[in-house]
């Protein structure tokens, strides 16, 4: 996408969702999405402060007490400063889904708004995002043994085997999504295999333009992917400076293993393999390259869902930088209703 179209499309405002039917305007809620190591936690503070707000994750792993280097989750400090919701809500012995996600969230934003400050939801987990902003997805809640088989299979077959394979079950919602699409192919794998009904036999999805429960101002930062990518790598060396691995080490006496969903999370997963491993000079390279290729690859996955989402606007940070990417956010946040 241009960046000329992308700026364009950072100061048009949002004409058609400013106010309900009744004519009342709804309570403005701030998105920040955008890839891994694109500074969103730095952008979301600051706007906290200038805002008096408080901040909603929108991780799937923050979520867990103990994961927090390999999720980069806000400081200690950071999070005394300004308060933070939806992290470390859960012991990796629970469980924690897209649907609890989208209760929690929606609470914490209508509890912040009473108390008259500003929620701002941060987080580059678009499934997630997603959820709250269209309501979340009809269907079985996700299997984490369902879904690691699923997960392996396209590490091993490709996505493109699974999408035949998806055909091949239900034709008809296949026809409906694109063969690359690695998150609609799983998820719809997973229906399947959990209700052994077909996925086009459920209530269509909630249509983008129904009206939503809050005004949210959606906005996508990035840098494009030659400095990001090496930002990506940079951060992953921090993580490893910062005791990454023995954070691993101790999560493992936690159960970190007995959660799925967790165990599978970028660099936690290349992590575990690395310490199953006779651990030579060898194994670390290959650790280190998996873990920075994992997270280059997540990266390129967050780029093609947010590519969908009509809601955000778009705002390269190499060419505005964080403190015009500030001002276009606040502008359109302070605007008239």
């Amino acid at each position: 996408m241009r960046s000329d179209l992308l700026d364009e499309q950072a100061h048009q405002p949002y004409p058609s969702r400013k106010k309900l039917e009744t004519g009342h305007p709804r309570k403005r809620v701030i998105v920040i999405a955008g890839p891994t190591a694109t500074g969103k936690t730095r952008l979301s503070l600051e706007l906290s402060r200038m805002l008096d707000g408080e901040i909603i994750s929108a991780d799937s792993v923050q979520v867990y007490r103990g994961m927090d280097i390999g999720t980069a989750k806000a400081s200690l400090e950071e999070r005394l400063e300004v308060p933070h919701h939806l992290i470390d809500i859960c012991e990796l012995s629970d469980a924690f889904n897209v649907v609890q996600f989208y209760e929690a969230a929606t609470r914490a934003c209508a509890a912040i708004l009473a108390r008259g400050r500003t929620p701002i939801v941060v987080g580059g987990t678009g499934f997630y995002l997603h959820a709250l902003l269209y309501g979340p997805p009809e269907g079985p809640p996700a299997s984490a043994e369902v879904r690691q088989k699923l997960e392996q299979d396209v590490e091993k077959f490709g996505t493109e085997a699974l999408y035949e394979r998806l055909c091949s079950y239900d034709p008809e919602y296949g026809r409906t999504i694109n063969h690359r699409d690695r998150h609609k192919i799983i998820r719809a794998l997973e229906i399947i295999s959990l209700t052994g009904k077909k996925v086009s036999d459920f209530p269509k999805e909630r249509p983008a333009t129904r009206p939503l429960d809050f005004d949210f101002r959606c906005w996508f930062i990035y840098f494009p992917k030659e400095i990001l990518f090496s930002r990506i790598e940079m951060r992953c060396d921090e993580m490893l400076n910062r005791g990454f691995i023995e954070e691993v080490e101790d999560l493992l006496g936690k159960g970190l293993r007995g959660n799925l969903s967790a165990a599978q999370a970028i660099g936690y997963r290349q992590c575990l393999e690395f310490l199953d491993s006779p651990r030579s000079d060898e194994d670390w390279e290959h650790f280190v390259w998996e873990f920075k290729k994992a997270s280059r690859r997540y990266a390129k996955r967050q780029f093609t869902w947010f590519r969908r989402e009509p809601l955000f606007h778009w705002v390269d940070l190499e060419v505005h930088g964080y403190q015009k990417a500030l001002e276009m956010i606040l502008r359109d946040y302070d605007s008239r209703y």
